[in-house]
């Protein structure tokens, strides 16, 4: 998708405050300080739309960005934040867990892991939860510039070994906002799905 115009809308905790005109959603979930403001900016074709921050943990609400009026990017809480208390922490579950599972408009959820590293124990929660709620995934691998090619095949393996990939309702891409390595296949997977 080529996109020439992209607005926040708003910024919601609780289902009263989502959008209500009916435009179909994709999520970005991860933990913090994963990537998911330079995914989001790398889609959307800008520099700093979404606040990319040095401080992990900044964002703490559902943030909805409409694309070309056509649909939602939601941009959701990071986790495994450790300076955010224990009842925030809480707090930002009952807020994911109410707009995960209750949203009509939700039409899948891309769930960033960072390709150097094995899933963390959140990363493989947060999947295993979306799989069991029959939410289209794509896993993506950021920062995979970090590595070399040769070693995708073995990151891949790692990643998908660690979250009891499933192949029927989930799919994987590498992605870089460095080099925009896998920027189109992203975009292909979300057109689909809306």
């Amino acid at each position: 998708m080529d996109v020439h115009n992209v607005e926040m809308v708003m910024s919601a905790v609780s289902a009263s405050q989502y959008p209500t005109d009916g435009k179909p959603e994709i999520a970005l979930v991860g933990r913090s300080n994963v990537g998911k403001s330079s995914l989001t900016n790398t889609l959307i074709q800008r520099k700093n739309f979404a606040r990319t921050s040095s401080q992990p943990g900044k964002t703490q609400t559902l943030n909805f960005y409409d694309v070309e009026d056509k649909l939602y990017f939601v941009d959701v809480p990071g986790y495994g934040y450790a300076k955010v208390s224990k009842a925030q922490r809480e707090a930002f579950g009952v807020m994911i867990e109410e707009y995960i599972t209750s949203r009509k408009q939700l039409r899948g959820v891309i769930s960033l892991i960072d390709a150097r590293h094995e899933p963390s124990e959140d990363d493989i929660s947060m999947y295993e939860w979306l799989h069991y709620y029959n939410i289209p995934i794509l896993v993506v691998a950021t920062k995979s510039d970090k590595i070399s090619r040769g070693k995708f095949n073995k990151a891949e393996s790692v990643i998908k070994k660690a979250l009891g990939f499933d192949n029927e309702d989930s799919d994987f891409q590498f992605f870089s906002s460095e080099t925009k390595y896998g920027k189109d296949e992203v975009w292909h997977w979300i057109e689909k799905h809306i």
